[in-house]
């Protein structure tokens, strides 16, 4: 097993961590520890990954059925959810032991937790997803289970995801940022010389522009790509079909 730590200063009641795509038992082109269960791998196998990605958690993970929506998952509409089934992409809760985890292969997974480490939450943030308001979604639910509603005492961890310098993007991207109305960085789009209507796209940046809107001054992480660490990262801009890591947060009991 390979677990990346995030570097932040969360309260010692916090822990987080996001799996890799090594130490699991599924063959290519879901090798090894593939976490999704929709992208073709054996269910046998992805069980297996999940099992042995359980291991380093106090409980198994709430999974989400990820749709680059917006809807969050609370603690609350979990109980009435069907057979466990919940489609959303992120999550919140103020349960300790209770594991939210996010899976992703480019896009962005974001970590949050307030300074008391009594409340916690993960977002799915793709271009699609953050571009409609998936975090200002999160961290809204995350101030509604929180004691603390200053939203400047939160702090955010941006995890794996492609990369400044390898998302490619279409100028449909660009302009549904400057229409949304929210915060977009003049420089978080670049123009790819010799290539009419295609930029660079910096989701780092545009998340981290989306979170100090929110009033967040904590910010970190942010210093990956998953399109050029081939050896510790799945990704599907880079192979198509592939596997799925995850990027996980809890409180300890």
């Amino acid at each position: 097993m390979s677990f990346i730590t995030p570097q932040w200063p969360a309260p010692r009641a916090i822990n987080a961590l996001v799996s890799t795509r090594l130490g699991g038992v599924s063959k290519a082109p879901f090798d090894s520890l593939n976490l999704g269960d929709h992208v073709g791998d054996k269910d046998g196998d992805v069980s297996q990954n999940r099992a042995i990605f359980a291991k380093a958690l106090p409980s198994e993970p709430v999974w989400l059925k990820q749709i680059h929506g917006t809807v969050v998952s609370t603690p609350q509409n979990r109980q009435t959810s069907l057979n466990g089934y919940i489609q959303a992409d992120a999550s919140v809760t103020n349960i300790p032991g209770e594991v939210l985890a996010i899976m992703t292969a480019d896009c962005l997974p974001v970590l949050i937790t307030n300074q008391s480490g009594s409340a916690v939450g993960a977002a799915h943030a793709g271009w699609r997803g953050l571009c409609a308001g998936v975090l200002e979604n999160t961290i809204t639910a995350l101030l509604k289970i929180s004691e603390d509603k200053n939203p400047s005492n939160l702090i955010a961890w941006m995890g794996p995801a492609i990369g400044p310098d390898s998302f490619e993007v279409g100028e449909d991207v660009v302009i549904a940022f400057k229409d949304s109305g929210l915060a977009t960085p003049l420089n978080a789009f670049k123009a790819i010389p010799h290539k009419p209507g295609k930029f660079l796209a910096d989701i780092y940046q545009l998340a981290s522009a989306r979170l100090e809107t929110c009033g967040l001054q904590m910010i970190f992480g942010g210093q990956y790509c998953t399109v050029k660490d081939q050896e510790q990262f799945f990704s599907y801009r880079r192979d198509g079909e592939t596997g799925r890591f995850a990027s996980a947060i809890w409180i300890t009991k």
